[in-house]
């Protein structure tokens, strides 16, 4: 990559920085607590919806939608179910959802679980607004332009943090390409940050979405140029928070304290993401899930303490600070904290039984995913070290390699 290439990346983040600063940026309205989803009725009604989509996928739709589906019976409030959302949702799931709020005469949606069906609801209120715009034709920034129905968000895993983005990542059933919708107008309206819709939640799911809440934390606070006072604090409660609750969830799901802090974690991660960017980890990590459907967080988790460490001084005041705020290390040198803080992250990915990489990866698979991960990085994403294809591909390679350890 030519130094002018990157200099006009740089250039662009600059310019994009300053336009930032200019929008009207919110937080979804936080509805905290056990039994939150109770009062989902009365947001409905604030918000003049007396019909309702509830857009969820089939393990949720029949274990935990059915709390929210009383809630609605028992106010009067009309719905229908949408209860088909796969991993990683296709461009086909999000028309299926759009056709059938239109059909039905609903006016706001709900969207109950992790961030598949939240990301598929987000997609879908866009086409309602945008009927003749096809989902390819909105990714990218901004290319919404209109707000959308009244969205209630109703997270059942604490990491995706998609109750409080501007992003719907979907994927195209025929190329296996996930576009990434980013706009203003997709920021939910509530987030119902409800501890006892996670309860049930498996350890390795729990694990997972915790870590994909710690990449989003850990991604946001390593940008150069978007972040502000706001997303910089967020982000490091958020990180801290993760540290000290991740696993006291993972091995106890009936820890109330450990699921509602995990939650509010996963809020305050999604902001600061949402607020300050991602980076090289989601880059690539968008492509293991488009090619082969991997989990996000499950493949955000094996591949941040690779990009951290492959990042190498370009990060080490930062994460020598998460090192300290996190008690991982408090004293030495700036490289011996930010190696300290990368160990740990092994560490919780090891004790939670998170692989330390992926051997599927095929070799034929590599060149697409360099493409697709430069395209999504690159210019907007401010990363602190700016990949070419080289140096993707190293990272890649660094990835099959180490499952093979």
């Amino acid at each position: 990559m030519s130094a002018i290439q990157k200099a006009w990346y740089r250039g662009f983040q600059a310019v994009f920085n300053i336009g930032a600063r200019c929008l009207r940026w919110r937080r979804p309205i936080p509805v905290s607590g056990p039994g939150a989803v109770a009062q989902i009725p009365e947001l409905l009604r604030r918000e003049e919806v007396d019909k309702v989509l509830v857009v969820t996928g089939p393990t949720v739709g029949k274990k935990l939608a059915p709390k929210i589906l009383r809630e609605l019976e028992q106010a009067g409030i009309e719905h229908v179910l949408f209860d088909q959302v796969e991993a990683n949702p296709s461009v086909n799931t999000v028309n299926r959802i759009q056709q059938l709020y239109l059909e039905s005469g609903c006016r706001g949606f709900i969207a109950v679980g992790g961030g598949s069906p939240m990301d598929a609801a987000k997609a879908a209120a866009a086409r309602v607004v945008r009927p003749g715009t096809p989902v390819g034709k909105m990714a990218g920034l901004l290319k919404v332009g209109r707000k959308i129905p009244p969205y209630i968000a109703v997270p059942t895993t604490a990491g995706t943090g998609s109750e409080t983005t501007i992003a719907a990542v979907i994927t195209d059933s025929e190329t296996h390409h996930k576009y990434a919708l980013m706009d203003l107008h997709l920021v939910p309206r509530y987030a119902v940050l409800d501890p006892e819709m996670t309860r049930e939640l498996p350890p390795k799911i729990t694990a997972a979405t915790g870590m994909d809440a710690l990449t989003h934390a850990v991604e946001a606070y390593l940008c150069r140029t978007y972040n502000t006072r706001e997303s910089i604090r967020l982000a490091e409660e958020a990180v801290c928070g993760i540290f000290r609750y991740l696993e006291r969830a993972y091995r106890d799901g009936n820890d109330r304290e450990a699921r509602t802090e995990m939650l509010i974690a996963s809020y305050k991660a999604g902001f600061a993401f949402t607020r300050a960017g991602v980076g090289n980890v989601h880059a690539i990590a968008h492509t293991l899930g488009g090619l082969y459907n991997t989990p996000h967080g499950l493949a955000n988790a094996v591949i941040l303490p690779i990009v951290l460490e492959d990042y190498g001084p370009a990060v080490q005041g930062k994460l020598a600070r998460l090192a300290e705020l996190t008690g991982v290390k408090r004293d030495g040198s700036e490289e011996e904290k930010a190696g300290a803080f990368v160990h740990e992250v092994r560490a919780m990915n090891r004790r939670m039984e998170i692989p330390t990489g992926f051997d599927f990866i095929q070799e034929k698979d590599i060149p697409q995913m360099i493409r697709w991960a430069l395209a999504e990085a690159n210019p907007v994403y401010p990363v602190p070290v700016v990949y070419d294809e080289a140096r993707c591909e190293k990272v890649i390679r660094r990835i099959i390699n180490e499952a093979e350890a």
